[in-house]
């Protein structure tokens, strides 16, 4: 069995997030998230990186919809490199009054759109390991531009795991057949788990083929 850990966000959590991650790491735990509430997902990960070098760290999750894919390409690509391939990135939407309201940025069709963001991502981190040329063109987003002045180039482990959070069928399925992992909604049952989580995370396995495939130059369905 393995155990993992999170980063709490009261107080002054921030100073001691490398104290709280050698600790984690120290009394065994397999890996530490951060959320985004409070605070930003990604800062404490780039400290607990630096003081840690066997946990794994990820996000419980980083907003989507709140960032360009680019900007989050980019930062996971560090944190990556920093923890030498001990990175997860979990993403989430959000709900709709959020993004708009809190954020000030679109909502539309969240699924399609995140199963799109996924695919920016992976078509943006390919550019950044290999240094062809990037041309992402779909509903929500379009990425046709980087220069070498821009690109961060390859790293070691290119391969960064997405995992995403959801609490209904649409984004299950969409793990399953297009992820890594996904992350169940804090309230939940074993029973909601058993009978509608794990059925439809197994249907979009079956349709991706049964393995995470990297689908960026798909065009989305719709949700």
């Amino acid at each position: 069995m393995k155990l993992d850990a999170t980063f709490g966000t009261e107080g002054n959590y921030l100073h001691g997030a490398g104290d709280t991650a050698r600790a984690a790491e120290d009394l065994g735990f397999a890996g530490l998230w951060t959320s985004e509430t409070k605070h930003d997902a990604f800062l404490p990960l780039a400290i607990a990186a630096s003081e840690t070098g066997r946990i794994e760290l990820g996000t419980s999750i980083a907003v989507a919809f709140s960032r360009s894919p680019m900007e989050t390409a980019q930062t996971a690509w560090d944190l990556q490199d920093l923890s030498e391939g001990r990175f997860i990135l979990g993403l989430g939407t959000q709900v709709k009054a959020h993004i708009k309201r809190r954020f000030s940025m679109p909502w539309d069709r969240p699924v399609a759109k995140l199963r799109e963001y996924i695919g920016a991502l992976r078509a943006i981190w390919r550019s950044f390991q290999s240094g062809e040329p990037l041309i992402f063109e779909g509903e929500f987003y379009r990425h046709t531009l980087i220069t070498p002045f821009f690109n961060p180039g390859p790293i070691e482990h290119p391969e960064v795991p997405i995992y995403v959070a959801g609490v209904n069928t649409s984004l299950a399925r969409l793990a399953g057949e297009f992820c890594d992992g996904f992350h169940v909604h804090p309230f939940h049952s074993p029973e909601y788990v058993r009978a509608i989580v794990e059925p439809a995370i197994a249907e979009g396995s079956q349709r991706g083929g049964g393995e995470t495939l990297d689908k960026s130059s798909l065009p989305p369905p719709s949700s």
